[in-house]
């Protein structure tokens, strides 16, 4: 390998043809089955689904969804890359619950 070729930090490699959720700057997320990346992180993304946000809170999703299908995602608006298999939502220890 040469000085000049971009290598990736993360090895994408494993999660090949796995559903994967993406998070990017500026706030939107998707699951889709991931076809493809490269060492920028641009991804190539299948049957991906957008969460829908409240219109109230942005910063709130809906479990509603809407259907992208086949995507290319450029690396630099990823913020976040993980595997949905294996992981599980918690409650969050650092909001209160009775407020």
């Amino acid at each position: 390998m040469t000085s000049k070729e971009a290598r990736s930090v993360i090895d994408l490699n494993k999660f090949l043809n796995q559903r994967v959720r993406v998070k990017f700057s500026g706030g939107r997320e998707i699951t889709g089955v991931l076809k493809g990346h490269d060492a920028v992180s641009n991804l190539v993304l299948d049957e991906t689904e957008e969460f829908l946000r409240d219109p109230e809170d942005p910063y709130k999703l809906l479990d509603q969804t809407r259907t992208l299908g086949l995507i290319v995602a450029r690396g630099t608006a990823v913020v976040l890359i993980s595997p949905v298999a294996g992981t599980e939502e918690i409650a969050n220890p650092f909001v209160d619950a009775t407020s």
